[in-house]
């Protein structure tokens, strides 16, 4: 078992299975139906019984990504919560994984509980990676400690798997350890715009927010602006970025789903050979008329300014 502790929460990341935990509630990665057929949710039925899923179904059906609550049966939870990860199609994505998680905690807040148990949300059915879900639920979490009145004190999130928990215990536990260094504060990056042969260079994430983006990144503890920018070109785009120029910071409270974030954005000259590395699943040279129709954070907005205050020069 690995924790941390944000705020008056403690996070827990534990291996085990989930209908044997004591917490006041325990999380069922659901279909919008709230039919328990496989995976946990079959796994809850057969532990608590059939009429969980019988007061689950007059709850039913329930939007993509919203929860509801039900009594336990004979488990040892008091209630289910019933995150609805997915339709009967049983497809999933980043933003229904995130809505579930959010709408779990929100549920268990309003019911009062101090305790709740989560399972990997939509790795299971949905076939959703471990590691994306892992990074969207410790963004959710940590988004509900901080901009919430949850009454939550324990949050433990059940791995079935060794694969799902040290899948889980680097990018879940690992990500909130990075993170709450800044608990008190919006979080700073930076980004660069970076014209090459005749196009800007965006990455594909990896990680969730999906989408394209500018290269960039969190400032590191001591570092300046100007260096993190160069240094996440690099790391992302094996480019060396050089001669570095403030363009525009970029502060909008919801500018990215996961917190508040300030983003510096810098302009400058590249040099190398382009190639994607780190976080990024791709990095391609886009025509500024010709940009991907999926787009991270603000950064779409942050081109148009670039390119509109490029033609008034």
């Amino acid at each position: 078992m690995k924790q941390i502790q944000i705020k008056n929460t403690l996070v827990k990341l534990v291996q085990a299975d989930i209908t044997e935990l004591e917490a006041e509630a325990i999380v069922n990665a659901a279909n919008n139906q709230l039919l328990m057929g496989g995976g946990v949710a079959g796994a809850i039925k057969r532990k608590g019984g059939q009429s969980i899923e019988a007061e689950a179904l007059k709850k039913g059906p329930i939007e993509i990504g919203n929860a509801v609550a039900t009594t336990a049966g004979t488990l040892k939870a008091r209630y289910v919560i019933h995150a609805a990860t997915m339709g009967l199609d049983f497809k999933t994505d980043e933003s229904k994984v995130r809505l579930s998680c959010r709408n779990a905690l929100r549920v268990a807040s309003q019911l009062k509980l101090k305790s709740i148990a989560l399972p990997a949300l939509g790795c299971g059915v949905g076939g959703f990676p471990a590691k994306a879900a892992a990074k969207i639920m410790a963004q959710e979490i940590l988004r509900t400690l901080l901009e919430t009145d949850t009454t939550l004190t324990e949050i433990t999130i059940c791995l079935f798997t060794q694969e799902d928990y040290q899948a889980f215990e680097k990018n879940a536990l690992g990500y909130l350890d990075y993170m709450v260094t800044g608990l008190r504060s919006p979080y700073v990056t930076v980004d660069a715009i970076i014209e090459l042969n005749g196009g800007i260079v965006l990455i594909e994430r990896s990680n969730p927010p999906s989408g394209w983006a500018l290269p960039g990144g969190f400032v590191d503890y001591g570092e300046s602006l100007e260096h993190a920018v160069m240094r996440e070109v690099k790391e992302e785009t094996n480019l060396d970025f050089s001669d570095v120029k403030q363009f525009h910071t970029y502060s909008a409270p919801d500018r990215d789903p996961r917190f508040h974030t300030i983003a510096t954005v810098f302009t400058g000259k590249a040099t190398g050979i382009l190639q994607a590395g780190d976080d990024a699943a791709g990095a391609r040279i886009f025509p500024k008329d010709q940009l991907p129709e999926t787009m991270a954070f603000d950064h779409r907005q942050i081109l148009t300014d670039y390119i509109n205050w490029k033609k008034s020069k």
